[in-house]
């Protein structure tokens, strides 16, 4: 009876402490997740040039910026601080739960040492076997954070220019100047170029092309003249003879 009363008074000592952890690890998240929502709302709020204070004066220059350039822009803001946020989710909720999964068990006296050994070879097979995956959403971190293009942005890669329609961690959806859909993965865009933040200007027509379009079509009926005239005298002798 001893040593039953013993194994649960260990037994329950164990689950308390189990209990702690979970309830410290959920509330860190609730927290953590918290202030990430607060942070992306005031990103995505339209905090318009217009209503800061020190920019009042020039308010009714303002106005006149393009509503369409003001309505792309601040998709731009909403969808960029939506996948940041999102992505600062995914990983807080990673990290929260892999860590109080660890003092868990820790809390029940388990040897984690060969577990931790286990994680990191899985870690590292995974990272072998989605090289690529993790390539792509890397390239989309960075795409995002840094701002490079938005929807909206006109782009030309080494395959395909035109109008950017969505941006996501692992692919960029562009719609070609011919209409055709693209899905570029972000790893794979190696050179790019934005039309739209740039001072881009579009190429003018060479005068020569232009020129020499109407020449070669003159030079079939001028090319055809001397084979009719010989085709017409010699239609000229036979009738004489």
């Amino acid at each position: 009876m001893t040593f039953l009363g013993n194994l649960n008074d260990n037994l329950l000592e164990h689950l308390v402490l189990a209990s702690i952890t979970i309830a410290i690890g959920f509330a860190v998240w609730l927290i953590l997740h918290y202030l990430i929502r607060i942070v992306v709302k005031r990103a995505k709020k339209d905090n318009a040039m217009i209503d800061h204070r020190s920019l009042r004066w020039a308010a009714p220059v303002l106005r006149t910026i393009d509503p369409v350039a003001r309505a792309l822009e601040n998709e731009r803001r909403v969808q960029r601080a939506r996948t940041i946020g999102s992505l600062l989710n995914s990983i807080l909720t990673g990290v929260v739960a892999v860590v109080t999964g660890f003092y868990v068990l820790i809390a029940f006296q388990i040897n984690i040492a060969p577990l931790l050994a286990s994680v990191g070879v899985l870690g590292i097979a995974i990272g072998f076997g989605c090289q690529q995956l993790i390539r792509d959403f890397l390239a989309g971190i960075f795409i995002t954070i840094e701002d490079q293009y938005g929807i909206g942005d006109v782009i030309q890669t080494s395959e395909v220019i035109g109008k950017v329609e969505y941006v996501g961690l692992r692919i960029t959806r562009v719609l070609g100047e011919d209409g055709t859909l693209w899905y570029l993965r972000n790893g794979e865009i190696l050179r790019l170029g934005n039309r739209s933040k740039g001072n881009y200007q579009a190429p003018e027509p060479d005068p020569s092309d232009t020129l020499s379009t109407p020449a070669s079509g003159a030079a079939a009926p001028m090319g055809a003249g001397p084979a009719s005239s010989a085709l017409a005298a010699s239609a000229d002798n036979e009738s004489a003879e």
